[in-house]
């Protein structure tokens, strides 16, 4: 019995599905098969996840990336811009918008690092949009600018930068 990481990297779970299937036999040597990586069998999901650069990295360029940063920067000036957020749940209220404030920075954060590319010019870039965020809320009416804000906000971008890292694949050098 193969185990399950066997059956991926040799390619044998498609032969249980014969449509998925490459076309050619495995005796041929497809564009996609690897010699010099044993394991790795042509059309194997290995193959589709280790092999190729992310398709995000594939199709999107600096000003792709910096287009994703000002359209969400967009997104919470509009936020900012309501002069009453209040969900009347009480205390609640005051919870849950001060969430909403990490997650959107921490939106941000991630955005910011992918346009970067270093953590420390994108934390400050966007404890820096923080700063002024709050800052465009105190001349909303209905709102206020706090320095508690900016704190939440600055772990929010940290907390960003940190899944961002964690969670996209590391960065191959050409």
């Amino acid at each position: 019995m193969e185990s399950a990481a066997g059956l991926l990297t040799r390619g044998t779970l498609l032969a249980a599905f014969p449509a998925s299937r490459p076309v050619a036999s495995r005796d041929e040597h497809l564009p996609s098969q690897r010699r010099d990586r044993p394991g790795f069998a042509p059309g194997s999901l290995t193959e589709l996840f280790v092999e190729r650069e992310p398709i995000i990295e594939q199709v999107q360029s600096p000003l792709a990336r910096w287009l994703a940063v000002l359209v969400w920067a967009g997104v919470i000036f509009a936020f900012s811009s309501v002069p009453d957020l209040g969900t009347g749940l009480g205390g609640w209220d005051f919870v849950l918008r001060k969430i909403a404030h990490a997650v959107e920075f921490a939106i941000l954060g991630a955005l910011l690092l992918r346009a970067v590319r270093r953590p420390w010019p994108a934390f400050a870039l966007g404890v820096a949009y923080a700063i002024s965020d709050e800052i465009h809320q105190h001349f909303v009416a209905g709102r206020q600018a706090t320095p508690r804000d900016v704190l939440i906000d600055s772990v929010g971008v940290a907390l960003g930068l940190l899944a961002w890292r964690r969670l996209s694949p590391p960065r191959r050098s050409p």
